[in-house]
This record gives structure tokens, C-alpha cells and sequence, in this order.
């Protein structure tokens, strides 16, 4: 088996708010990531996921163990070169949307990709395609207000895609969805990922979705394992 493309190691995390007692969210936490599968995180709700992904996304510092992207030990970069490898090597999918509503979904896709240096041509062209590519070709020039949940949730899909990342991180992707536009809507997902050959790891506390994925991970009292 190749070099997995993330790596958690033993990641710990802890919180303290005020004088309460601090609370261990995660305790241990490890699992491998290999490029082009898709790995279900299943956990009920408060059980740390939010936080796991954070911390694998570099959105947050653990307080001991290690983040290790494509070989390369995050925890030895400084601030510039982290926010750097978080822009460029992973891509995150929350429950909520959060598009922009004052732009087009053309707009909210092109937008990583300026940020990242990118022209406004090759930007929107490749925002275009990835609209085109999850059904909504005819829906690019529309503002979030005029798309339907499912058709914002695949936008910022292709929003998260929009620098080619090797990772996807997806927190409850489908969690604020109705049943029926829940199952198309992560089947749009799926198609996404595969085509790409990245590397998925999707929160969710839906079994059935959990099933169509490779494998499937369970956390409970901060460490994880094979479910």
C-alpha cells in the first residue's frame, strides 16, 4: 500500500472553559488516509468530530500527537507555510453552505482560486466546469437565494474542489438535508470524489451513507476505531 496521503497520529485535545473542568475531546485519536478512498467517520453528536477535522484540516492546533500531509509533518511548519498547505492540499465541506449570497455560484466557486493567485478567466472557467460537473450548468449565474439546498450544498462541493486539493474534509455534508435530497446529493458527492481521485474523509451519523463508503471509522471517548 503507498504512503497514506494524511496521517493522524495520536492526536490529543483538550478544552478549558473558565473555571470548569476541562473537557478531553480527544484522547489518542489515529487513523490513515490513502489517496483515492473515501472514509466514513461515524460519531454521535459532541463526540469530537467537528474538532478531529479541524485539527486534520489545520484549522486548529492538537495539543500533542501529529498531522502529517503527503509525508510532510504540519506541525513543523510555521504559520505562513500551514495556511499555505491548508489553501492548497485540502478542500472542507460543512452541514451549512456558507456561500456568499451577494455572488453567483460561479462567483463563490472562482473565489478560492483567486485567492490563491489565480486569473479570473481560468478561474471562472474551471468554477463553470465543476458546476457543470455535479448538474448545475444552467444554474451557475444564479445567487445562493435562488438555488434550492441541495443545489447550495453542491456548490460548495465544487467550491471546496476549486484548488484541486489531495484532501476533502466533510462535516454532516448532508446533515441539513431531507432524506430523499440527502441520498442524491451525496451520489453527486461521490461522483466528485471519484472523478478526482482525492482522498474523503465525511463525518456523518448516517449509517446508510456510511455503508457506500470504503471504510468506516467510529469515534467514541476521543480514539477511533474501525466500525
Amino acid at each position: 500500500m503507498s504512503d497514506p496521503v494524511l496521517e493522524l497520529d495520536a492526536i490529543e485535545k483538550t478544552y478549558k472553559r473558565g473555571l470548569a473542568e476541562p473537557v478531553r475531546v480527544l484522547a489518542g485519536a489515529s487513523l490513515t488516509l490513502q489517496r483515492g478512498e473515501v472514509v466514513a467517520l461515524v460519531a454521535p453528536s459532541g463526540a469530537g468530530k467537528s474538532t478531529l477535522l479541524h485539527i486534520a484540516g489545520l484549522l486548529d492546533q492538537p495539543d500533542a500527537g501529529r498531522v502529517v500531509i503527503d509525508g510532510q509533518d504540519m506541525s513543523r511548519l510555521g504559520d505562513d507555510a500551514r495556511t499555505m498547505a491548508r489553501r492548497n492540499r485540502v478542500g472542507f465541506v460543512y452541514q451549512f453552505h456558507h456561500l456568499l449570497p451577494e455572488f453567483t455560484a460561479m462567483e463563490n466557486v472562482a473565489l478560492p482560486q483567486l485567492a490563491n493567485g489565480a486569473g479570473r478567466a481560468p478561474a471562472a472557467e474551471r468554477a463553470r466546469g465543476l458546476l457543470a460537473q455535479v448538474g448545475l450548468a444552467d444554474r451557475t449565474d444564479h445567487r445562493p437565494a435562488a438555488l434550492s439546498g441541495g443545489e447550495q450544498q453542491r456548490v460548495a462541493f465544487c467550491r471546496a474542489m476549486a484548488n484541486a486539493p489531495q484532501i476533502l474534509l466533510a462535516d454532516e455534508p448532508t446533515g441539513n438535508l431531507d432524506p430523499g435530497t440527502s441520498d442524491q446529493v451525496f451520489g453527486v458527492l461521490m461522483d466528485l470524489v471519484r472523478s478526482t481521485g482525492l482522498a474523503a474523509l465525511i463525518a456523518t451519523h448516517n449509517l446508510a451513507l456510511a455503508e457506500r463508503m470504503d471504510r468506516r471509522l467510529h469515534l467514541e471517548d476521543g480514539r477511533i476505531e474501525a466500525a
